[in-house]
């Protein structure tokens, strides 16, 4: 049975309207033509994700997401996405947005991972921006 689930990791966090949140992404999911097998959304605080990020990535910086994609098969997602409500909280003051409007562009940017799209370079970085606003915008489709 496919399923998102939303837990945290040693902070009292929850996502707000989180059966709407859940519909929006599997919503994402359809228009990028993948399947949903499994996605675990695990919100932690900055040091375990930076611990995350040297142990399995070799990174020693500072980051507010990083997604581990477990899928077997082709176009169909399997992953777990974990996201520092520390950098979350930072950032959205810094781009001046609500927690809600930059934690639900952090959430959609690990989908897009999943589903193939990456930041590396500039105009991939670029593109993955024009599509993390197309989604946000695309938020109508359900009530948040």
């Amino acid at each position: 049975m496919p399923s998102i689930k939303f837990s945290s990791e040693n902070i009292p966090f929850r996502v707000k309207n989180s059966l709407e949140v859940k519909e929006w992404i599997k919503e994402v999911l359809k228009k990028e033509k993948h399947q949903l097998d499994s996605l675990q959304y695990i919100f932690c605080t900055d040091e375990a994700l930076l611990e995350r990020n040297i142990y399995y990535l070799k990174h020693y910086t500072y980051t507010d997401i990083i997604t581990f994609d477990l899928s077997e098969k082709e176009k169909t997602i399997r992953g777990e996405i974990y996201i520092s409500i520390d950098r979350v909280k930072e950032n959205a003051q810094t781009f001046k947005q609500t927690l809600e409007e930059e934690l639900h562009r952090v959430i959609i940017h690990g989908v897009l991972h999943l589903c193939g799209h990456g930041d590396k370079t500039k105009a991939d970085k670029n593109h993955m921006r024009h599509l993390e606003d197309y989604y946000l915008k695309k938020r109508k489709w359900i009530r948040l």
